[in-house]
């Protein structure tokens, strides 16, 4: 395939087809954190759209601190039912405020109520007053749409780099590595 996206999507959809993992979206995004030193954690891939992996979340949390300070990011999936991982590095891109609102209001209620009262990563001090606060946001808004917080971003990667690492009980797995050159993708292989 000459469309590493393509082949991204088509892997995916057969992980989707036999997976009972509860979050097959799962995958682990790594900033350089401000300190220098690489900085993991996992998120959602909401979608792929014009070739761009979208993810959300705090953008005042370090993960959104981070890709503000240095846009430069990873991406890894591991898709256990088809034995893939698939590695992404690429530039990352804050969206506009109405990607932002679109990606929010398709959240469930439960983590939109947290994302307005949780400052995402700073230190707990009473895990009651957060609760409190929960309570009081689930009670005054009950019928209301939730409008979104301010600190709560989407952004889009733009890959210049792909692998797909497909496991085989041979142990000869097969690599395939995209990088972008130009508008167009050069793909080689790779030795398992």
């Amino acid at each position: 395939m000459n469309n590493p996206l393509l082949y991204f999507n088509e892997l995916y959809q057969e992980e989707l087809k036999l997976t009972s993992v509860k979050i097959p979206s799962a995958c682990c995004f790594t900033t350089i954190g401000v300190d220098g030193f690489p900085n993991s954690r996992f998120v959602s891939c909401k979608e792929v759209v014009n070739d761009h992996f979208i993810i959300t979340g705090s953008k005042t949390a370090r993960k959104g601190i981070e890709a503000e300070q240095n846009n430069k990011v990873a991406l890894a999936f591991w898709w256990t039912s088809t034995n893939v991982q698939v590695r992404v590095q690429g530039l990352i891109n804050e969206l506009d405020s109405d990607s932002s609102n679109k990606y929010f209001q398709e959240r469930n209620r439960e983590s939109q109520i947290v994302s307005i009262v949780s400052n995402q990563g700073e230190v707990l001090d009473d895990i009651a007053n957060l609760e409190q606060a929960y309570k009081v946001v689930e009670e005054e808004y009950r019928e209301q749409v939730l409008s979104t917080p301010t600190s709560f971003g989407a952004w889009e990667i733009i890959p210049f780099r792909i692998e797909f690492l497909i496991f085989s009980d041979s142990r000869f797995h097969n690599r395939i590595l995209y990088e972008k050159e130009g508008d167009a993708w050069k793909h080689t292989l790779l030795k398992p």
